[in-house]
């Protein structure tokens, strides 16, 4: 039953993974698709929460350690993206939610929806990365891949440092920090663009932000690791003290 909701939960975030790389390419599309899709993905984003009804459980309990604490600003933040995103779709809606009797607030929805998009795209990204561990996990287990390969790591590392610098690139060359922040309320869109260029770009966009999310999870792992290694001996050492010490004492009495 575990192992069926684990699958469950990697391919429903596969399947929103698509979603949102689907709609970034709006231009090449047209408004109908990006509306059900976009109402598709909303779906899987509730789903995503029933699969993971625990973490709203637990929120309020137990230590918030740095790790914690940076999972759960970013799932409450994508949350956030996935509302603005969900509300300015229907209120911008001339398909899927046009019985709806909605007349105004356009302007604010516009808004909205170009800082849900380029926010939750990077959001999502983050959540991935900070997720990582288990899709490599998983992987592993299907290719039944039982021993540790330096040569393996060092390549996957360098294949996916080459993947993060160019999605740098991109991030930069297609103006995130402007939509991000809102210094346009126009997103320039470039129709006469090669699709599967776009969608290289962008998968390098989203590769840069797992990796970069990936390893900063990784390094406080392995700090926090560490810091319980040094400790551990310590502790032991003063152990060894104390026992000497009372032997001592029992000694000279």
């Amino acid at each position: 039953m575990a192992m069926r909701k684990k699958t469950a939960k990697i391919i429903v975030d596969i399947a929103m993974t698509l979603a949102l790389l689907f709609l970034m390419g709006y231009q090449f599309w047209g408004e109908i698709a990006h509306e059900w899709i976009g109402t598709g993905m909303f779906v899987l984003f509730i789903v995503h929460h029933m699969l993971n009804l625990n973490w709203h459980k637990h929120i309020f309990k137990g230590n918030y350690t740095f790790m914690r604490t940076l999972q759960t600003v970013i799932d409450v933040l994508v949350l956030i993206s996935m509302a603005a995103l969900m509300y300015s779709g229907i209120v911008m809606s001339r398909h899927v939610f046009v019985f709806l009797p909605i007349d105004s607030g356009m302007a604010l929805a516009r808004r909205l929806h170009i800082l849900g998009s380029y926010w939750g795209f990077v959001l999502m990204s983050a959540h991935l990365g900070l997720h990582w561990n288990m899709m490599i996990g998983t992987a592993r287990k299907k290719a039944k891949v039982k021993e540790a390969s330096k040569i393996r790591t060092a390549v996957l590392f360098m294949m996916g440092l080459l993947v993060a610098i160019y999605g740098l690139y991109n991030f930069i060359q297609r103006d995130f920090i402007t939509y991000m922040f809102l210094k346009s309320e126009f997103v320039f869109l470039d129709y006469s663009e090669s699709v599967a260029l776009f969608y290289l770009d962008y998968l390098a966009l989203m590769g840069f932000f797992v990796f970069l999310f990936h390893y900063l999870g990784k390094g406080v792992r392995a700090l926090k690791s560490q810091k319980k290694s040094k400790s551990r001996p310590k502790t032991r050492r003063g152990e060894i003290e104390m026992i000497g010490k009372i032997r001592n004492k029992n000694s000279e009495d």
